[in-house]
């Protein structure tokens, strides 16, 4: 059996449902130090992470990735059971199959073979890996590199191994990722009687034209990188239940996927703009989920690029759509950071799989790339 196989099969059996690493972690670390690598673990919270490094020279290339998975959903809906990883049509069948424990697995198998054969790398190699990318995503990545970064160590290059493609392996490359800026909006009215409308204030009255106003901003036209930055509400409640009654209150949730045209502090800026012109009395609250950011042509763009084209034929798409990633918190720290893995058509769905037959060819991928760079 292809070493890939067994190991990400070794990997989906472990049901790490985000946060709990299930044990997916020290797999990796067994197989990391046996070749050579310094492993320092790294709790916050509730989460587990590590950072592993060979050499101490540069350039530093850094392959991140997670081991938590969403929840599987109701497991009689799967054909096979969510987390007994099984070979059916081709495919391995499994939660986290694709997002993302076969990258996983490719990444580890690749350095194996890589440093068998290249024993004395010109530069370095890292793992950074986090059980919060599908959660809350604060005591992840996110920490890691806040540690990283205060004590100066940087990394030159990161592969994501997020699951980039589309039909077929390597056809896209995430090269970037849109800001994800989210608001909690209160706005407080009175409390009334709906035929006494003149003794209340309906907050849902108020509210309205500043949503009309809101969804119809034309924010920007976005660039040849993004899409134009999207205003979306996702969530509305106001009201006791009763016809009879106006509500005192109103609370809005909403989104912002945003390009390189914003900013986080101007697009608050804009949206107090058409509260307090409206005059709302309000709250919000604010929450950064991670800057828009984007890698260009260069050494490392160019070299995932390369070995794309070597290993599989194609010449791959760049793209910085879909949502956010674990990128988000690496690429502000200096880093070029290009995401690449398997076909995502079926992440966080039931019946998660991945094709078998592109399980080697991502490792190829993979050890084609530090080849290439180190």
């Amino acid at each position: 059996m292809s070493q890939v196989v067994e190991l990400t099969k070794e990997l989906v059996a472990r049901a790490s449902v985000t946060p709990d690493d299930a044990g997916c972690q020290e797999l990796m670390i067994a197989r990391l130090e046996a070749v050579g690598f310094s492993v320092e673990r790294m709790r916050f919270g509730e989460v587990d992470n590590f950072w592993a490094r060979r050499g101490t020279t540069g350039p530093l290339l850094c392959f991140a990735g997670h081991t938590d998975v969403v929840p599987s959903g109701p497991e009689t809906a799967w054909t096979s059971p969510p987390f007994a990883p099984t070979e059916r049509d081709g495919c391995l069948w499994g939660r986290g199959t694709a997002d993302m424990k076969a990258s996983l697995a490719a990444m580890v198998v690749a350095c194996e073979e890589f440093l068998a054969a290249h024993p004395d790398p010109a530069g370095s190699i890292a793992f950074l890996i986090t059980s919060d990318e599908e959660g809350p995503a604060q005591d992840g990545t996110r920490a890691v590199i806040e540690t990283l970064e205060a004590r100066g160590e940087k990394i030159d290059w990161c592969l994501v191994g997020e699951p980039s493609s589309k039909e077929r392996l390597g056809d896209m490359l995430r090269t970037g990722r849109r800001g994800s800026l989210s608001g909690d909006l209160v706005v407080t009215g009175i409390q009334g009687h709906v035929a006494y409308p003149e003794t209340a204030v309906n907050p849902l009255h108020k509210l309205a034209p500043v949503l009309a106003e809101l969804v119809s901003l034309e924010w920007d036209a976005g660039n040849d990188a993004f899409p134009p930055t999207s205003f979306q509400l996702t969530n509305l409640h106001a009201g006791t239940g009763f016809r009879n009654v106006t509500p005192g209150s109103a609370e809005l949730k909403f989104n912002i996927r945003y390009s390189t045209e914003q900013t986080f502090e101007g697009l608050q800026a804009r949206i107090h703009e058409v509260l307090d012109r409206h005059g709302l009395d309000y709250r919000v609250q604010w929450r950064d989920a991670g800057r828009p950011f984007l890698t260009r042509p260069g050494v490392f763009l160019d070299a995932v690029r390369a070995v794309v084209r070597e290993v599989t034929g194609i010449d791959p798409e760049l793209s910085t759509g879909g949502g956010t990633s674990d990128g988000r918190f690496i690429a502000p720290t200096g880093a070029a950071v290009v995401e690449l893995g398997p076909v995502n058509a079926s992440i966080h769905k039931i019946d998660e799989h991945v094709r078998i037959a592109d399980l080697e060819p991502l490792k190829d991928l993979y050890l084609a790339l530090l080849r290439k760079l180190l």
